[in-house]
């Protein structure tokens, strides 16, 4: 997949986890330390393709580049605004959706909200609303001018939306969002004491996620 950056296109990697008989499709974004190929990722992206989702994993440019750290945001932008139109390419003519681990939903939430995207929801699979400990830096100024559905998969133990309280007031202020939650959960939806594969762990989400996605997907149907 191509993306346009201020100093010239780049080439960075894509898979698709293909539905047999699609009824919508999804571009789904890395987190910041985790590359597109984390089986998280993965077991999530191949849960809901046996559901009827198709699902196009990406790279962001600095991850295709080998780097450790998130470049600017604009180059997220950049290469949200090419994952969906790939995706809505791979599987044509059903309700689109964007989705991210962590670093990666966030990106999508920004372009979102910048009008760069337009797809029918947006999943976060574990928001980092703020740096863990550091509530005072709240990542949410941007997420009531996000137009689209907003669906919030949160662990109730994960340090980056504690203290709840806030968390659920920035919800609050979103024109349309849902939160689910994984009852113990971390910020990788991590449970103590139970040991689960990574991606077990991933494709135990795609349950909650589905009805939600199927609602969003008939109302895309009946307003268009």
């Amino acid at each position: 997949m191509e993306v346009a950056l201020p100093a010239g296109v780049v080439t960075v990697s894509t898979a698709l986890s293909a539905a047999e008989s699609p009824w919508a499709v999804m571009a789904l974004a890395h987190g910041a330390g985790a590359g597109m190929e984390h089986p998280f990722l993965i077991g999530f992206a191949d849960a809901l393709a046996a559901e009827g989702v198709g699902v196009l994993r990406f790279a962001f440019p600095y991850a295709q580049a080998g780097r450790r750290m998130p470049g600017p945001a604009a180059h997220a932008v950049a290469a949200w605004t090419a994952a969906v139109a790939a995706a809505g390419a791979a599987d044509a003519g059903v309700p689109l959706f964007a989705a991210g681990k962590s670093y990666g939903g966030r990106m999508a939430s920004m372009a979102a909200a910048d009008g760069v995207i337009s797809p029918a929801g947006l999943v976060y699979l574990g928001y980092p609303l703020h740096p863990p400990g550091a509530p005072e830096k709240l990542r949410a100024a941007h997420l009531p001018s996000v137009a689209a559905p907003q669906l919030f998969v949160e662990g109730t133990a994960d340090p980056f939306i504690q203290p709840r309280a806030q968390f659920e007031e920035v919800v609050a202020t979103c024109r349309d969002a849902s939160v689910v939650w994984v009852d113990g959960g971390g910020h990788s939806f991590e449970v103590k004491g139970r040991r689960r594969p990574a991606a077990e762990v991933g494709a135990g989400l795609a349950a909650s996620v589905v009805p939600w996605l199927r609602a969003r997907a008939r109302d895309a149907a009946i307003s268009s």
